[in-house]
């Protein structure tokens, strides 16, 4: 990991020369911001040419509406070469003034900026390496290069002690031929003098590297940072923000005169991922994560998780979307919540036939006898031999240890029936009558407790620890006492 990598949270300029790659001696000085919250933003002083035309005859041309877009602009700024990617023209302020010089400007805004090297675009396979930083990450590493040594005198504090820096080794797995790293990195003691202090510092940083078999795109590069981020997420009960992102360029190792190989240069990516990290707010509670390396070591978890998120994406999708941005209306998150536990179901690939297919064709065929051939087609696409959303929702609090689940949801059936009811409800009739928002705040709750509950137990978490998490951690405790107070048969109730 090169020095101080561009964090995604804080903001920067960048003044320099810009041009289109198809005409690199047409340069226009201007100024990209970046507003660390993954706004990027290109100020030039002159224009490109944004007016669509079409060739009609040789030197006659005629402009046609809309504007153009422009999928690369190159850049050189502060020593660095910049490619921005996904560039549209937000504004131009043509001179219009014969008698007034001033020279005319136009603001492009771009998805993503590669500081550190030019690329032809997001397919260029330019990359041999990414190295990216989450929130939280060394949280869930459970690991540190530093330990600390307290002084005592007959059991009392004496003001001695040191700190202790010993090096951590890395832990790599790989999978599909990419090789994931959980790397420390630190730095040697440095101090803040100032006129009334001093501070000592060393700063210890967790990343993890993901080098492929061969070089690699920047799409590539963007879905392992999103790979890490949803673990993260995930562990941590939390939204989990990027923090930085960086690529090693491929083929940029050099041999020096006296044998040493040069590192591969680097590049900084700004973009706007799903959350952007907050690289100096205070660490998560410890208590509120749902398991670390220490539970599911590093070498053993990533090809798990990578084979459970290939084939549950969907649901872990829909699921940590109500952590990143949960909606404001009780109805959105339930739909979401059960959408996921659907997605989840089918994910998983235990579709089992209510009816024997054989009995069911039978059926199918005398119902459909009964039927006008005027309205049998339509009839014919709606009965289907498949699960119903309740049969979904028991098959998956079947999965996970029944001990966790027998804690989270006190009487699963009930769950099942009162959930089903009111998705159906919300989905063909608009609202839920039927329901309080209490209750449909429980459903929520107790439903997205489940699907966590199946992911870590695709995950291979271990059953003691789906207890504890159950009986111990901050918001899974609330959604048990919800889900007893409003998911079980109320006297004289249903």
């Amino acid at each position: 990991m090169s020095n101080d990598p561009l964090k995604l949270d804080e903001p920067g300029e960048w003044a320099g020369l810009w041009w289109l790659p198809e005409a690199p001696d047409e340069r226009l000085p201007g100024v990209m911001r970046y507003d660390g919250r993954g706004g990027l933003s290109l100020s030039l002083i002159g224009a490109f040419e944004e007016r669509i035309f079409r060739q009609l005859a040789p030197g006659v041309k005629d402009e046609l509406e809309g504007v153009r877009v422009w999928d690369v602009i190159y850049g050189v700024a502060q020593q660095r070469e910049i490619t921005l990617l996904g560039c549209i023209r937000i504004k131009s302020r043509r001179r219009i003034c014969a008698r007034v010089e001033g020279p005319d400007t136009q603001t492009v805004s771009a998805t993503t900026a590669i500081i550190g090297a030019h690329v032809s675009g997001r397919e260029d396979v330019a990359f041999e390496a990414a190295e990216i930083s989450v929130e939280d990450l060394m949280l869930w590493a459970a690991s540190s290069v530093f330990s600390a040594h307290h002084g005592t005198r007959n059991g009392i504090p004496d003001g001695t002690g040191a700190i202790l820096v010993k090096p951590v080794a890395a832990q790599s797995a790989t999978v599909n031929n990419t090789e994931y790293r959980l790397e420390h990195t630190h730095t040697l003691p440095f101090w803040d003098w100032s006129r009334g202090k001093t501070v000592g510092r060393m700063r210890d940083v967790v990343s993890i590297r993901v080098r492929w078999a061969e070089p690699s795109a920047l799409k590539t590069a963007l879905e392992a940072a999103s790979l890490v981020q949803d673990l993260i997420a995930l562990a941590t009960h939390r939204a989990a923000g990027v923090i930085w992102l960086q690529l090693e360029l491929a083929g940029t190792k050099a041999l020096l005169p006296d044998g040493r190989m040069l590192p591969p240069r680097r590049a900084d990516v700004l973009y706007s991922p799903v959350a952007v990290g907050k690289s100096d707010e205070q660490a998560v509670d410890p208590g509120s994560v749902l398991f670390t390396c220490e539970m599911l070591p590093f070498e053993e978890l990533m090809p798990h998780w990578c084979e459970v998120r290939g084939k549950l994406q969907a649901a872990i999708n829909m699921i940590l979307g109500l952590r990143y941005a949960p909606a404001r209306f009780v109805e959105n998150n339930l739909l979401m919540a059960v959408g996921a536990a659907e997605a989840l179901h089918r994910g998983l690939s235990i579709e089992e036939k209510p009816i024997p297919e054989a009995e069911f064709k039978k059926i199918r065929k005398a119902v459909l006898g009964q039927v006008p051939e005027e309205y049998r087609g339509r009839l014919k696409e709606s009965i289907r031999n498949s699960p119903t959303l309740r049969d979904r929702l028991l098959a998956l609090a079947a999965r996970p240890d029944q001990q966790a689940i027998g804690q989270l949801v006190p009487d699963v059936k009930h769950w099942a029936k009162r959930t089903t009811r009111a998705r159906n409800d919300l989905a063909h009739e608009g609202k839920a009558p039927d329901h309080s928002i209490d209750e449909l705040i429980a459903i929520v709750d107790t439903t997205s407790a489940v699907v966590i509950l199946n992911v870590l137990h695709e995950l291979g978490l271990p059953v003691e620890r789906q207890r504890e998490i159950v009986q111990d951690h901050p918001r899974f405790r609330m959604t048990c006492r919800k889900a007893r107070e409003w998911l079980v048969p109320q006297e004289g109730g249903s």
